[in-house]
């Protein structure tokens, strides 16, 4: 069973994808959301990769280096054995800056006998548009294409670089490396060098690990969980990337597939207050500032999701020349979904600006600018809540009254009340609350289903919605109200399927949804917890989690059939809800602050 069969590495500038045989199939430089150099995993034939050829008799293993991002592929037959350590250099400068460039390491150690090799470089950049360029330069080998932009990237090794790009056939004695970097280097490549990078990378990790909080069960999933989000954190700008990959589909075959390289607004308030739970309150300023930087301006509208660097305008692109994953096309970059009117974007926009204030709040100047954007997005909501929008899961032909679009305007009411009550702005307030209080009677009026003895997705249907699982976690509902768990046990008979859930099941653009959402299925495991059903929700934990892959990775669909992984991956959303769901139902815990760096 394929099931994702890949270990993530990064740095907060980019990533990549290694597959448990030691293949590079996914890497883009110089950042996220660049044309990619290997996408072998988008068309085997044409996306290019980097990896090993050995004989048959050899067995391949993976595994990450406790606590941290390196991950080694171990290869062994019996006989001689060797490691791949993978990396991306990460670590902090004398003068308190990250070092964060666009670059691999490659870390190849003898562990036993006389082991032989081929590697197979191939480059393929410009998501492989066009015919990528060898040469040969003494101390590194410089691939370049032209079409449709001039891009290169630079090999350096330990190894005779023509017997790298004739294939040949080389036999391992001691340490040997490969550095796949973006740009030239400025100093010399050797052994020293690398050992000098792979354990400041490791200290790094080590150590942003040990300011985590441990739990006493399911702590290695939580940690694996937070070790991706951070390396999902853009360290330029602080954004966090929905996924690393493009295109990788829902379904196999179909048309679901979506470019994930970008920050989507819904993600932001679970992930600030998820980081802070878990003790890494810089990670989450972080975050905080790429938010407040995009939210700024009086004058623009709000989208639902951004680029790393801010961008508003994500054009979509089809790159027809690519096969796709297992042949499921299209491959797209770029994402039309940031076009659409989402009116749930106001909740989180407001969520966020609640915590800024509640946890981050900074100079004066500061909170009268935060205070300004509070009531910009007030004046939205109250132009927008009564009108349809694309709702949560980004119809892109479908507008209707969603339910969890008006909880979220109502959210974002609540949130801006609590704010104004922060600076004492008692006539806002009252002003605010008869609209809080209005839409709050028209959901419980028109959101409510007494057939179905659940709310809905949306006025005037009876289609059931997993997202309304989340009303009492964002404050709409008590979780011990009748009717939250009314909804709760119509999720659970309606879209809870074999040990996973469904987001809906009614038909969409694309067709009738055939896969389980990851972050539905634990937003269940919550809702069990929170109705009073904590063995039930233990139960269906550890089912979830039995599907991550070989390294506790989770993307953001399961097959119901095959449980394997689909979607974009390792998947952000999915890793936050993974932490959420865990985090309840084991307990903290407790060390000495001062024994921590």
């Amino acid at each position: 069973m394929n099931n994702y069969d890949y270990g993530v590495i990064g740095n907060g500038r980019t990533s990549a994808l290694v597959s448990k045989s030691g293949s590079i199939d996914w890497c883009c430089f110089p950042d996220f959301d660049s044309p990619s150099v290997f996408a072998a995993l988008l068309d085997k034939d044409k996306g290019g990769s980097c990896s090993f050829k050995v004989a048959d008799t050899y067995h391949t293993s993976q595994r990450y280096f406790n606590k941290t991002n390196i991950l080694v592929t171990c290869f062994d037959d019996g006989t001689s054995k060797f490691e791949i350590i993978d990396f991306m250099p990460r670590y902090k400068t004398d003068d308190d800056k990250y070092y964060t460039p666009p670059e691999i390491y490659r870390f190849i150690r003898v562990r036993q006998g006389r082991p032989r090799l081929a590697i197979y470089y191939d480059p393929r950049l410009n998501y492989a548009q066009g015919k990528t360029f060898h040469e040969i330069n003494g101390e590194f080998i410089r691939s370049s294409s032209k079409s449709p932009a001039l891009e290169s990237v630079y090999l350096y090794s330990s190894f005779d670089l023509n017997k790298v790009v004739c294939h040949e056939e080389i036999e391992l004695e001691g340490d040997n490396f490969l550095l796949i970097s973006y740009h030239q280097k400025a100093i010399p490549i050797d052994i020293d060098r690398v050992y000098i990078e792979y354990q400041r990378t490791k200290v790094y990790w080590l150590n942003w690990v040990n300011r985590s909080r441990v739990f006493r069960e399911y702590n290695q999933f939580i940690q694996r969980s937070l070790l991706v989000l951070k390396l999902l954190s853009y360290q330029k700008t602080g954004a966090l990337v929905a996924a690393i990959t493009t295109s990788l589909p829902e379904i196999i075959g179909k048309e679901r597939n979506w470019d994930y390289r970008y920050c989507w607004l819904r993600d932001a308030s679970m992930t600030i207050e998820t980081l802070i739970k878990c003790g890494h309150f810089n990670a989450a300023r972080r975050f905080m500032n790429f938010l407040t930087n995009v939210i700024r301006s009086k004058e623009e509208g709000f989208q639902i999701m951004y680029g790393i660097r801010y961008e508003r305008n994500l054009d979509e692109k089809i790159l027809d020349h690519l096969s796709g994953y297992e042949n499921s096309i299209p491959v797209r970059i770029g994402n039309e979904a940031f076009k659409q009117v989402q009116h749930d974007v106001y909740g989180f926009l407001m969520d966020i600006l609640y915590q800024y204030f509640h946890y981050f709040s900074g100079t004066l100047d500061e909170v009268e600018e935060m205070w300004s954007i509070t009531k910009n997005i007030v004046r939205h909501v109250s132009i927008a809540w009564n009108q349809p929008d694309s709702g949560i899961w980004e119809f892109r032909g479908i507008k209707k009254h969603f339910v969890f679009s008006k909880i979220l305007s109502w959210v974002a009411m609540d949130r801006a009340i609590k704010i104004a009550n922060m600076l004492n702005k008692d006539a806002t307030v009252n002003a605010w609350r008869e609209l809080a209080e209005t839409i709050y009677a028209d959901i419980m009026k028109n959101g409510w289903n007494e057939n179905k003895n659940s709310f809905v997705q949306s006025y005037d249907s009876d289609e059931i919605d997993a997202s309304l699982l989340l009303m009492d976690y964002y404050g709409f509902i008590e979780s011990n109200h009748p009717k939250y768990k009314g909804t709760v046990n119509a999720i659970r008979k309606e879209l809870y399927h074999e040990g996973l859930v469904f987001r809906y099941r009614h038909q969409d653009d694309f067709g009738t949804p055939e896969s389980a959402f990851v972050v539905c299925t634990f937003w269940f495991v919550r809702s069990l917890y929170a109705i009073g059903e904590k063995e039930e929700a233990k139960k269906v934990l550890d089912q979830l989690l039995s599907h991550a892959n070989y390294l506790g990775l989770f993307s953001e669909d399961i097959d119901f059939n095959a449980r394997r992984l689909l979607g974009n991956f390792p998947q952000a959303y999915s890793h936050v809800a993974l932490i959420q769901a865990a985090t309840l139902l084991s307990e903290q815990k407790h060390r000495l602050g001062f024994i921590r760096p």
